[in-house]
Protein backbone atom coordinates (compact mmCIF):
# COMPACT_ATOMS: atom_id res chain seq x y z
CA UNK A 1 0.00 0.00 0.00
CA UNK A 2 1.54 3.37 -1.03
CA UNK A 3 2.43 5.79 1.77
CA UNK A 4 -0.44 8.11 2.71
CA UNK A 5 -3.07 5.92 1.06
CA UNK A 6 -5.93 4.63 3.19
CA UNK A 7 -6.14 0.85 3.68
CA UNK A 8 -8.90 -0.63 1.52
CA UNK A 9 -11.77 -2.73 2.92
CA UNK A 10 -14.18 -4.76 0.79
CA UNK A 11 -17.60 -5.13 2.47
CA UNK A 12 -19.73 -7.99 1.11
CA UNK A 13 -23.31 -7.99 2.39
CA UNK A 14 -26.67 -8.29 0.63
CA UNK A 15 -28.29 -5.87 3.12
CA UNK A 16 -27.75 -2.27 2.00
CA UNK A 17 -28.39 -0.98 5.53
CA UNK A 18 -25.56 -3.08 6.96
CA UNK A 19 -23.19 -1.74 4.31
CA UNK A 20 -24.31 1.82 5.05
CA UNK A 21 -23.69 1.45 8.80
CA UNK A 22 -20.24 -0.05 8.28
CA UNK A 23 -19.28 2.57 5.69
CA UNK A 24 -20.38 5.46 7.88
CA UNK A 25 -18.30 4.20 10.79
CA UNK A 26 -15.19 3.12 8.87
CA UNK A 27 -14.88 5.64 6.02
CA UNK A 28 -12.78 8.11 8.00
CA UNK A 29 -9.88 5.66 8.27
CA UNK A 30 -10.45 3.31 5.34
CA UNK A 31 -11.31 3.32 1.65
CA UNK A 32 -14.52 1.26 1.45
CA UNK A 33 -15.59 -0.84 -1.54
CA UNK A 34 -19.10 -2.39 -1.24
CA UNK A 35 -20.47 -5.52 -2.93
CA UNK A 36 -23.99 -6.89 -2.46
CA UNK A 37 -23.23 -10.55 -3.19
CA UNK A 38 -20.32 -12.96 -3.31
CA UNK A 39 -20.09 -13.31 -7.10
CA UNK A 40 -19.86 -9.52 -7.52
CA UNK A 41 -17.13 -9.47 -4.88
CA UNK A 42 -15.10 -12.10 -6.77
CA UNK A 43 -15.39 -10.11 -10.02
CA UNK A 44 -14.29 -6.92 -8.26
CA UNK A 45 -11.25 -8.69 -6.83
CA UNK A 46 -10.30 -9.82 -10.34
CA UNK A 47 -10.74 -6.36 -11.85
CA UNK A 48 -9.29 -3.99 -9.23
CA UNK A 49 -6.40 -3.77 -6.79
CA UNK A 50 -6.76 -6.13 -3.83
CA UNK A 51 -8.20 -4.93 -0.51
CA UNK A 52 -6.36 -5.10 2.80
CA UNK A 53 -9.35 -6.72 4.54
CA UNK A 54 -12.69 -8.29 3.63
CA UNK A 55 -15.81 -8.04 5.81
CA UNK A 56 -17.93 -10.94 4.57
CA UNK A 57 -21.55 -11.80 5.35
CA UNK A 58 -22.42 -15.50 5.50
CA UNK A 59 -26.10 -15.63 4.54
CA UNK A 60 -26.46 -14.18 1.03
CA UNK A 61 -28.31 -15.12 -2.16
CA UNK A 62 -26.28 -17.31 -4.50
CA UNK A 63 -22.94 -18.44 -3.09
CA UNK A 64 -22.90 -17.96 0.69
CA UNK A 65 -20.03 -16.47 2.66
CA UNK A 66 -18.53 -19.87 3.46
CA UNK A 67 -18.29 -20.74 -0.24
CA UNK A 68 -16.79 -17.33 -1.10
CA UNK A 69 -14.23 -17.79 1.66
CA UNK A 70 -13.30 -21.22 0.27
CA UNK A 71 -12.77 -19.75 -3.20
CA UNK A 72 -10.65 -16.86 -1.92
CA UNK A 73 -8.47 -19.10 0.23
CA UNK A 74 -7.87 -21.55 -2.64
CA UNK A 75 -6.67 -18.79 -4.99
CA UNK A 76 -2.95 -17.88 -4.84
CA UNK A 77 -3.75 -14.22 -5.54
CA UNK A 78 -6.35 -13.74 -2.79
CA UNK A 79 -5.47 -16.37 -0.19
CA UNK A 80 -3.58 -13.94 2.08
CA UNK A 81 -6.34 -11.31 2.33
CA UNK A 82 -7.70 -11.44 5.90
CA UNK A 83 -11.43 -12.16 6.11
CA UNK A 84 -13.74 -11.25 9.00
CA UNK A 85 -17.17 -12.87 8.91
CA UNK A 86 -20.03 -10.51 9.85
CA UNK A 87 -23.21 -12.47 10.42
CA UNK A 88 -26.38 -13.03 12.42
CA UNK A 89 -25.39 -16.72 12.78
CA UNK A 90 -24.29 -16.80 16.41
CA UNK A 91 -24.04 -20.51 17.13
CA UNK A 92 -20.67 -21.80 18.27
CA UNK A 93 -20.49 -24.33 15.42
CA UNK A 94 -21.02 -21.51 12.88
CA UNK A 95 -18.08 -19.59 14.30
CA UNK A 96 -15.92 -22.71 14.33
CA UNK A 97 -16.82 -23.33 10.67
CA UNK A 98 -15.84 -19.78 9.69
CA UNK A 99 -12.50 -19.88 11.50
CA UNK A 100 -11.76 -23.36 10.15
CA UNK A 101 -12.19 -22.07 6.60
CA UNK A 102 -9.48 -19.49 7.21
CA UNK A 103 -11.26 -16.36 8.50
CA UNK A 104 -9.26 -14.34 11.02
CA UNK A 105 -12.28 -13.24 13.06
CA UNK A 106 -16.05 -13.61 13.47
CA UNK A 107 -18.40 -10.76 14.39
CA UNK A 108 -22.10 -11.26 15.06
CA UNK A 109 -24.95 -8.87 14.25
CA UNK A 110 -26.29 -6.51 15.43
CA UNK A 111 -22.98 -4.65 15.30
CA UNK A 112 -21.26 -3.17 18.31
CA UNK A 113 -19.31 -0.60 16.32
CA UNK A 114 -16.50 0.02 18.85
CA UNK A 115 -15.76 -3.73 18.75
CA UNK A 116 -15.99 -3.84 14.95
CA UNK A 117 -13.60 -0.87 14.61
CA UNK A 118 -11.14 -2.32 17.13
CA UNK A 119 -11.01 -5.71 15.38
CA UNK A 120 -10.76 -4.16 11.93
CA UNK A 121 -7.91 -1.92 13.10
CA UNK A 122 -6.09 -4.90 14.64
CA UNK A 123 -6.29 -7.10 11.54
CA UNK A 124 -5.39 -4.30 9.11
CA UNK A 125 -2.34 -3.47 11.24
CA UNK A 126 -1.34 -7.14 11.39
CA UNK A 127 -1.62 -7.41 7.61
CA UNK A 128 0.55 -4.33 7.19
CA UNK A 129 3.30 -5.98 9.24
CA UNK A 130 2.93 -9.30 7.38
CA UNK A 131 3.17 -7.50 4.04
CA UNK A 132 6.33 -5.72 5.18
CA UNK A 133 7.95 -8.98 6.27
CA UNK A 134 6.97 -10.66 3.00
CA UNK A 135 8.35 -7.75 1.00
CA UNK A 136 11.68 -8.06 2.79
CA UNK A 137 11.75 -11.82 2.20
CA UNK A 138 11.06 -11.23 -1.51
CA UNK A 139 14.11 -9.01 -2.06
CA UNK A 140 17.68 -9.91 -2.89
CA UNK A 141 19.87 -8.76 0.00
CA UNK A 142 22.62 -7.27 -2.16
CA UNK A 143 20.86 -5.60 -5.09
CA UNK A 144 17.47 -4.76 -3.53
CA UNK A 145 15.52 -6.16 -6.49
CA UNK A 146 13.31 -9.26 -6.36
CA UNK A 147 14.99 -12.55 -5.53
CA UNK A 148 14.75 -15.95 -7.21
CA UNK A 149 11.99 -17.17 -4.87
CA UNK A 150 9.79 -14.19 -5.70
CA UNK A 151 10.50 -14.64 -9.39
CA UNK A 152 9.42 -18.29 -9.28
CA UNK A 153 6.18 -17.33 -7.49
CA UNK A 154 5.42 -14.59 -10.00
CA UNK A 155 6.25 -16.79 -12.98
CA UNK A 156 3.57 -19.25 -11.81
CA UNK A 157 0.98 -16.49 -11.34
CA UNK A 158 1.72 -14.76 -14.65
CA UNK A 159 1.72 -18.08 -16.51
CA UNK A 160 -1.75 -18.87 -15.15
CA UNK A 161 -3.01 -15.36 -15.99
CA UNK A 162 -1.65 -15.55 -19.55
CA UNK A 163 -3.26 -18.97 -19.94
CA UNK A 164 -6.66 -17.67 -18.83
CA UNK A 165 -6.49 -14.47 -20.89
CA UNK A 166 -4.82 -16.02 -23.98
CA UNK A 167 -2.10 -13.36 -23.93
CA UNK A 168 1.65 -13.64 -24.60
CA UNK A 169 4.19 -13.90 -21.81
CA UNK A 170 7.79 -12.85 -22.45
CA UNK A 171 10.98 -13.59 -20.54
CA UNK A 172 14.46 -12.11 -20.84
CA UNK A 173 17.44 -13.89 -19.28
CA UNK A 174 20.45 -11.63 -18.67
CA UNK A 175 24.09 -12.39 -17.88
CA UNK A 176 26.94 -10.01 -17.00
CA UNK A 177 29.84 -10.79 -19.31
CA UNK A 178 33.06 -12.29 -17.86
CA UNK A 179 31.98 -11.47 -14.31
CA UNK A 180 34.36 -13.96 -12.66
CA UNK A 181 37.24 -12.25 -14.46
CA UNK A 182 35.89 -8.89 -13.23
CA UNK A 183 35.94 -10.12 -9.63
CA UNK A 184 39.42 -11.58 -10.03
CA UNK A 185 40.77 -8.32 -11.46
CA UNK A 186 38.98 -5.70 -9.37
CA UNK A 187 38.00 -7.61 -6.20
CA UNK A 188 34.67 -8.75 -4.76
CA UNK A 189 33.86 -5.32 -3.32
CA UNK A 190 33.90 -3.80 -6.79
CA UNK A 191 32.02 -6.87 -8.01
CA UNK A 192 29.21 -6.18 -5.54
CA UNK A 193 29.10 -2.53 -6.64
CA UNK A 194 28.88 -3.67 -10.25
CA UNK A 195 25.99 -6.02 -9.49
CA UNK A 196 24.08 -3.26 -7.71
CA UNK A 197 24.59 -0.76 -10.54
CA UNK A 198 23.54 -3.24 -13.20
CA UNK A 199 20.49 -4.34 -11.16
CA UNK A 200 19.41 -0.72 -10.65
CA UNK A 201 19.81 0.03 -14.36
CA UNK A 202 17.77 -3.02 -15.38
CA UNK A 203 15.06 -2.08 -12.87
CA UNK A 204 14.94 1.50 -14.21
CA UNK A 205 14.59 0.23 -17.79
CA UNK A 206 11.27 -1.54 -17.21
CA UNK A 207 8.31 0.83 -17.07
CA UNK A 208 5.17 -1.07 -16.10
CA UNK A 209 4.36 -2.24 -12.56
CA UNK A 210 3.44 -5.66 -13.95
CA UNK A 211 6.96 -6.19 -15.33
CA UNK A 212 9.48 -7.82 -13.00
CA UNK A 213 13.27 -7.83 -12.84
CA UNK A 214 14.86 -10.33 -10.45
CA UNK A 215 18.31 -11.55 -9.52
CA UNK A 216 18.18 -15.11 -10.78
CA UNK A 217 21.49 -16.20 -9.32
CA UNK A 218 25.08 -14.94 -9.18
CA UNK A 219 25.56 -12.51 -12.09
CA UNK A 220 22.39 -13.64 -13.87
CA UNK A 221 19.08 -11.73 -13.93
CA UNK A 222 15.61 -12.49 -15.25
CA UNK A 223 12.96 -10.10 -16.54
CA UNK A 224 9.34 -11.29 -16.79
CA UNK A 225 7.11 -9.23 -19.09
CA UNK A 226 3.39 -10.09 -19.26
CA UNK A 227 1.12 -9.24 -22.22
CA UNK A 228 4.11 -8.48 -24.46
CA UNK A 229 5.12 -10.18 -27.72
CA UNK A 230 8.64 -11.12 -28.78
CA UNK A 231 9.23 -7.86 -30.67
CA UNK A 232 8.31 -5.87 -27.57
CA UNK A 233 10.54 -8.00 -25.35
CA UNK A 234 13.42 -7.65 -27.83
CA UNK A 235 13.09 -3.85 -27.75
CA UNK A 236 13.25 -3.87 -23.95
CA UNK A 237 16.27 -6.19 -24.04
CA UNK A 238 18.08 -3.86 -26.45
CA UNK A 239 17.35 -0.91 -24.15
CA UNK A 240 18.78 -2.87 -21.22
CA UNK A 241 21.91 -3.76 -23.16
CA UNK A 242 22.49 -0.14 -24.21
CA UNK A 243 21.75 1.25 -20.74
CA UNK A 244 24.22 -1.09 -19.01
CA UNK A 245 26.91 -0.33 -21.60
CA UNK A 246 26.34 3.41 -21.04
CA UNK A 247 27.29 2.97 -17.37
CA UNK A 248 30.88 2.71 -18.66
CA UNK A 249 32.04 0.48 -15.81
CA UNK A 250 35.66 -0.41 -16.70
CA UNK A 251 36.29 -4.10 -17.43
CA UNK A 252 39.74 -4.66 -18.89
CA UNK A 253 39.33 -8.45 -18.75
CA UNK A 254 36.29 -8.47 -21.06
CA UNK A 255 36.65 -9.65 -24.64
CA UNK A 256 33.35 -7.97 -25.59
CA UNK A 257 34.34 -4.37 -24.76
CA UNK A 258 36.47 -2.34 -22.40
CA UNK A 259 33.44 -1.95 -20.16
CA UNK A 260 30.94 -4.17 -18.35
CA UNK A 261 28.39 -5.58 -20.81
CA UNK A 262 25.41 -7.91 -20.63
CA UNK A 263 24.20 -10.69 -22.90
CA UNK A 264 20.46 -11.23 -23.21
CA UNK A 265 18.16 -14.00 -24.39
CA UNK A 266 14.49 -13.20 -25.03
CA UNK A 267 11.66 -15.68 -25.52
CA UNK A 268 7.88 -15.38 -25.76
CA UNK A 269 5.03 -17.87 -25.65
CA UNK A 270 1.25 -17.99 -25.33
CA UNK A 271 0.83 -20.44 -22.44
CA UNK A 272 -1.61 -23.32 -22.90
CA UNK A 273 -2.81 -26.09 -20.62
CA UNK A 274 -0.42 -28.43 -22.45
CA UNK A 275 2.73 -26.39 -21.69
CA UNK A 276 4.68 -25.51 -18.54
CA UNK A 277 6.76 -22.47 -17.53
CA UNK A 278 9.93 -24.55 -17.98
CA UNK A 279 9.43 -24.27 -21.75
CA UNK A 280 9.68 -20.48 -21.63
CA UNK A 281 12.68 -20.64 -19.28
CA UNK A 282 14.47 -23.10 -21.53
CA UNK A 283 13.78 -20.96 -24.60
CA UNK A 284 15.19 -17.82 -22.97
CA UNK A 285 18.17 -19.82 -21.66
CA UNK A 286 18.93 -21.13 -25.15
CA UNK A 287 18.71 -17.61 -26.59
CA UNK A 288 21.06 -16.36 -23.84
CA UNK A 289 23.50 -19.16 -24.68
CA UNK A 290 23.50 -18.03 -28.31
CA UNK A 291 24.14 -14.43 -27.24
CA UNK A 292 27.12 -15.50 -25.14
CA UNK A 293 28.51 -17.52 -28.06
CA UNK A 294 28.16 -14.44 -30.30
CA UNK A 295 30.90 -12.60 -28.36
CA UNK A 296 28.34 -11.26 -25.85
CA UNK A 297 26.98 -7.67 -25.56
CA UNK A 298 24.03 -8.61 -27.78
CA UNK A 299 20.44 -9.88 -27.77
CA UNK A 300 19.29 -13.19 -29.21
CA UNK A 301 15.71 -14.49 -29.33
CA UNK A 302 13.72 -17.71 -29.27
CA UNK A 303 10.40 -17.80 -31.09
CA UNK A 304 7.83 -20.51 -30.36
CA UNK A 305 5.61 -21.35 -33.31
Amino acid sequence: MPAGEKPKILIVDDAAENIRILMENLKEDYAIVPATDGDKAIKMLQAYSLPDLILLDIVMPGADGYEICRRLKSDEITKDIPIIFITAKDREEDEVMGLTLGAVDYITKPFCMPIVKARVNTHVELKKHRDKLKQLSDLDGLTGICNRRRFDENMKLQWEYAQRSNTPLSLIMIDIGHFKAFNDLYGHGKGDECLKKVAHTLFETIKRPTDMIARYGGEEFACLIPVTDLDGATNIAEQMRANVLSLSIPHEASSAAGFVTISLGAACIKPTMYAAPAILLNGADQALYQAKRSNRNCVRTCRFE
